[in-house]
């Protein structure tokens, strides 16, 4: 175990609810930051971001449209938006009730493995459920944390320059309803679950929120301080 001084620093953010695409360009200009430090010969902090999107449907570069099954109107009526993202997966939904993660970090820093660092924040999730009593793990071959033959987190990444974007949406209070308008992860035969399902009522989400952060600085040995700007994140959708 690193002592507190051998520790990374990883800068935190909480956006709170914000647009998809604002969030990602976000994570692009943090990245974009990293690898020209990078390229320098220097280093410094990493970044771990919080936010929750509006109904949205993303396709990563691996993922096929058909398995999103509504049309424009469809859309419209649910209120939500589609974009192809350039994380790794198929597709999934976000939206409100749900903690989406995104760590933008330099695996030179943490090991430069991109199985192992799926690994690890799968951890992080699997020792949150844990505090809930509930009980979940790994699918071989399948990338996220299961409980029970049915997923409730996701998790799809990109790395450039061994410096990750995108991460993990974890279903806290999400109305899984939307998940029927999916193949979630292209998987015609897995279910999606959700913390509230499992326990049967809400949960605190400030609380989620500061147990993954907690298992996060563990898992990764970090230090997290907060980010000491933090621009306006756009929330507006086209609909």
């Amino acid at each position: 175990m690193p002592s507190q001084l051998t520790k990374k620093r990883v800068q935190f953010a909480d956006l709170g609810l914000s647009g998809y695409e604002s969030a990602w360009q976000f994570q692009q200009e943090l990245q974009k930051q990293i690898i020209s430090r990078k390229s320098a010969g220097h280093s410094g902090d990493g970044f771990l971001l919080f936010t929750e999107h509006p109904h949205v449907y993303t396709l990563g570069k691996n993922g096929s449209e058909r398995h999103l099954l509504l049309n424009a109107d469809g859309l419209k009526r649910n209120k939500a938006t589609f974009v192809q993202t350039d994380r790794g997966g198929d597709i999934t939904y976000h939206g409100p009730g749900q903690l989406v993660g995104y760590p933008i970090l330099d695996l030179d820093e943490f090991g430069t493995d991109i199985g192992n660092y799926l690994n690890k924040l799968e951890e992080v999730i699997i020792r949150v459920l844990s505090d809930y009593g509930i009980d979940s793990g790994r699918s071989e071959g399948f990338p996220g944390v299961w409980v029970d033959g049915a997923k409730i987190c996701a998790m799809g990444v990109k790395c450039s320059r061994w410096v990750t974007m995108h991460g993990f949406a974890l279903n806290v209070n999400t109305n899984l309803n939307y998940f029927d308008h999916i193949v979630p992860c292209g998987l015609t035969n897995r279910n999606v679950t959700s913390i509230e399902k499992l326990l049967g009522k809400a949960v605190e989400p400030l609380e989620v929120k500061g147990k993954v952060r907690d298992h996060f600085a563990s898992v990764f040995g970090c230090e997290l301080h907060i980010m000491p700007e933090i621009p306006k994140i756009k929330v507006t959708q086209n609909l």
